[in-house]
């Protein structure tokens, strides 16, 4: 199907992103400090992640100023935004392409294939970087066939979270959020959720995660000080505070979040909530809500979900 051909946006799966729960973290708010910690489950978007917020936002705009008449949407991912990409685009009848380093785990690689999209593998050394450098030249070298939808550089990344994350966490909360603790990948969820609670929460406190410098990364989030493209979206100014996450530690909270709340979740989920756990313990009251990106079943090939399972004898 082309892209002269698309279903109405207000019959597809578009018109059902957002409205995501706000669940309450009992166990883990007992054992981190005196303050709840609630969770915004984003899994429960179409695509399974927070990113259907910006893909949708970033389609709409595409589609209202006919950018894709004739054109494939293409842009780099590590794997979310570009599931959620390919979901619309394969509900619309949109033609994609998608550029990610060749080490992304291979759920991923099958889920943006078997929805679809025409898949290139970049060198995985270069990281999500060199993604990017591919559609650059791609979109450059051929603007009649591409439309480049750049999600780091595009402000209807941002925008989306101002208009859906941020109102559903005041009016989930009642207004009686104290912190917001988001991870940092594009930016978009801190900056447009952060704001929206900067304009009707005064005092409420915006807390970034970022990896920690001194280890490998991890998967979603970028450490922006070190980052050889920083997005144009992110403003380093913008958070009260940035909290730095190891790895090991992500993986730690993945797993006890599985075992303790029954929420099996991805890295850069567990990492927030780590940071979140930190935070809490040094408060004496308060509400903090933590966004949690996606689930973790796009990862179970990789650490720490990565296991081989006792045998029972007979």
């Amino acid at each position: 199907m082309s892209a002269t051909s698309q279903v109405p946006i207000e019959d597809s799966l578009l018109s059902v992103v957002g409205n995501t729960p706000l669940l309450p973290l009992h166990r883990l708010s007992a054992a981190c400090g005196k303050v709840p910690l609630w969770a915004k489950a984003e899994w429960f978007n179409p695509g399974g992640s927070v990113k259907a917020r910006p893909a949708r936002a970033i389609l709409q705009q595409a589609l209202a100023s006919q950018a894709l008449r004739g054109r494939r949407l293409i842009d780099a991912t590590s794997g979310n935004m570009g599931i959620a990409y390919a979901t619309f685009t394969a509900a619309l009848g949109i033609p994609l392409t998608l550029a990610m380093p060749a080490d992304a785990s291979p759920e991923r690689i099958a889920i943006l294939q078997g929805l679809g999209a025409d898949v290139v593998l970049t060198r995985p050394e270069q990281g999500i970087d060199g993604a990017m450098a591919w559609v650059r030249k791609q979109a450059e070298s051929h603007p009649d066939r591409y439309f480049w939808a750049n999600q780091y550089d595009n402000p209807a990344n941002w925008r989306a979270h101002y208009a859906t994350t941020g109102p559903e966490i005041v009016a989930q909360t009642r207004g009686r959020i104290t912190h917001l603790v988001a991870g940092t990948g594009t930016g978009g969820t801190i900056m447009g959720a952060g704001r929206y609670l900067r304009a009707h929460v005064p005092d409420v406190q915006i807390i970034g995660v970022q990896p920690h410098p001194a280890d490998g990364g991890i998967e979603g989030l970028k450490h922006m000080a070190t980052a050889r493209h920083r997005p144009r979206i992110y403003d380093a100014t913008f958070p009260d505070a940035v909290r730095h996450v190891r790895l090991a530690d992500a993986q730690a909270m993945a797993l006890q979040l599985a075992r303790t709340e029954g929420l099996f979740v991805g890295l850069s989920a567990a990492a927030a909530v780590w940071a979140a756990c930190e935070l809490a313990s040094t408060l004496e009251e308060g509400l903090i809500v933590v966004v949690l990106p996606d689930a973790g079943y796009k990862y179970l090939s990789q650490a720490p979900w990565r296991s081989t399972p006792a045998v029972a004898s007979a």
